[in-house]
């Protein structure tokens, strides 16, 4: 039996490799949030305070609902309020978690060895004069190349594992940037509806005075049915803001996962008022190229595939070998004694390059690498010019709204005044006062307009320093106005 010991012995140092590595890899890749770690800290820089949780457990999700509930209920929440509830309760970013849950899983199997295939098989059953056999055989076959390649699969194993980190970083930013511009409209969306319901107070009273005049014929038709035309324009331009409101909150909801009685919720009134001072990012697209996620996961990706491509190359012409090791024993019987004879085998199994030398597997390998160099290159460019045009809009943004806040409205206010003072004085009419106070409104809309542009401009130069997509282009369409009451635009 000692031959076959030896020939099995081929097979011990494999074995006990395998069992070290299966401990290591489940000390890197079986803890229950593997890698999370990693994907909080990348964040944590572009959400200040708030802080993503991942629920995998039954008692984690009533935790994590009755939290929610405790913030949003019957509450005014704030955008910060907003994007914790996002990063807690958005079910599609628990998805992108269980994402990576899987990549680790995928990273831990390729780390592991194959398992070795042991047969066993008896050749002379019932041969005369012996008990049960004749002859016992045993194969233990394993693959060689896999031991071989272990560090080069493991090595790239981990750098796609590093590589899912990075996309639930940017999937979490992403929910982040969403569920704080959705805020954003929100709010600008019920500040707007506000501020036409003030409009309509002027508008309802210039129709109800035009309708006396004209019934004590001190008003021409044509000039009542003016006044009617503006106050109906103005009815129905509150009615599409508030759809618009509407709108606007229950995209909020979805972007902060919630549903049924957690949809009970309120904003505030108004945004809040413009900053004094404004961020200064001089160095904007140094500062985006190290921190942007996107770039990351580029990088990685090319890492990855210069991996795959050595792997490639070392395995062009061996693409599978294994190793058969066993023993045979076998008994006869002679003089009446029975005698035992044991033989040692080893095997080496290989395929031969004749057909396929694995050119085209390396012509593959090369041309995607060549891809993943090409789109990092683009993803530079594309991040340099997206940080640049952030900064811009952030900057000009809040140029607009000031201008709007401390030069357009002062003048609209002063004129309001000076009307009411004239109108006291008899010296104008009671149309000429109202048609200034709808301008002041008209104005006063612009100006939030503006200042909803600026802090979505501000969360579009989060995004495009940190990454996570960027947010809604300021100035859309769908804008609510005060109608014109003078000249021919009805």
């Amino acid at each position: 039996m000692r031959p076959a010991l030896r020939s099995l012995a081929v097979l011990t140092v494999p074995l006990l490799l395998g069992g070290c590595i299966a401990t290591a890899a489940t000390d890197a890749y079986g803890p229950g949030d593997p890698g999370f770690v990693t994907v909080a800290g990348q964040v944590a820089p572009a959400l200040g305070g708030n802080t993503p949780i991942w629920v995998q457990t039954p008692e984690q999700a009533r935790a994590a609902s009755e939290r929610v509930r405790s913030m949003v209920h019957k509450k005014t929440i704030s955008a910060e309020t907003a994007v914790q509830v996002a990063l807690i309760n958005n079910r599609g970013l628990q998805a992108t978690y269980s994402d990576l849950g899987i990549s680790a899983a995928d990273a831990w199997q390729q780390t592991l060895l194959p398992n070795p295939n042991i047969s066993v098989g008896l050749l002379g059953i019932g041969q005369p004069g012996l008990v049960a056999f004749k002859t016992i055989e045993g194969m233990v076959a394993n693959n060689i190349l896999a031991l071989l390649t272990h560090k080069r699969r493991s090595e790239i194993a981990e750098t796609r594992f590093r590589q899912a980190q990075m996309r639930a970083a940017e999937e979490t930013l992403r929910v982040a940037n969403e569920t704080r511009s959705a805020w954003i409209e929100t709010v600008a969306a019920f500040e707007t509806v506000a501020l036409l319901n003030q409009a309509r107070q002027a508008a309802d009273a210039a129709s109800e005075l035009a309708e006396k005049l004209g019934e004590t014929g001190a008003m021409p038709k044509a000039a009542q049915a003016r006044e009617h035309a503006f106050n109906a324009e103005l009815v129905g331009q509150i009615a599409e803001a508030r759809l618009a409101a509407r709108l606007a909150k229950e995209k909020l909801a979805r972007a902060m996962g919630l549903w049924g009685a957690d949809t009970a919720f309120f904003v505030p009134d108004a945004l809040p008022p413009l900053p004094g001072r404004l961020m200064n990012k001089e160095h904007v697209e140094r500062e985006a190229l190290q921190r942007r996620v996107d770039l990351q996961i580029a990088k990685i990706e090319l890492e990855a595939t210069a991996r795959e491509l050595g792997l490639t190359e070392a395995t062009r012409y061996v693409t599978d070998l294994g190793l058969v090791a066993g023993f045979e024993s076998e008994r006869e019987k002679e003089d009446g004694k029975t005698r035992l004879t044991g033989t040692a085998q080893v095997e080496l199994d290989f395929a031969i390059p004749i057909f396929d030398s694995g050119a085209a597997r390396m012509k593959k390998a090369e041309f995607t690498y060549m891809r993943a160099a090409n789109r990092l290159a683009e993803r530079a460019v594309n991040i340099r010019s997206q940080a640049r045009s952030a900064y811009l809009a952030y900057r000009a943004s809040h140029e607009i709204a000031r201008h709007y806040r401390n030069s357009v409205l002062p003048l609209r206010n002063q004129i309001e005044e000076e009307s009411l003072l004239t109108y006291n004085g008899m010296i104008t009419n009671t149309f000429e006062l109202l048609a200034d106070t709808r301008a002041r409104i008209g104005t006063v809309l612009i100006a939030s307009r503006a200042k909803r542009d600026f802090w979505l401009a501000e969360a579009g130069l989060a995004a495009a320093i940190h990454g996570g997509g960027e947010a809604p282009a300021a100035g859309g369409g769908g804008e609510a106005a005060v109608a014109d009451a003078g000249g021919g635009g009805h």
